[in-house]
């Protein structure tokens, strides 16, 4: 494997609707991730998470997501925390 390759990640996304929450007039996303390389895989209820997964990726090779979207980020995830409380 040469050198640019490293920096090459491929992902596979898979979103589903949740049937009950359909029923239920609340359209819940649920799905999951798997970073192909090494095969690490991660569910999520938000969408939103997906981003911060392959952010964690970009991190690794010296690429940062704009300051814009980091705050968003950051935002959604707090509100998400405090919804649960």
């Amino acid at each position: 494997m040469d050198d640019s390759e490293y920096n090459i990640h491929s992902f596979i996304v898979k979103i589903w609707l949740e049937e009950a929450a359909q029923r239920a007039g609340r359209a819940r996303w649920r799905g999951h991730i798997i970073h192909v390389p090494d095969g690490e895989r991660r569910y999520f209820n938000d969408p939103d998470d997906i981003l911060g997964f392959v952010a964690s990726y970009l991190d690794e090779v010296g690429a940062r997501p704009p300051l814009q979207w980091r705050v968003r980020h950051w935002l959604n995830r707090w509100k998400r925390y405090l919804k649960r409380l």
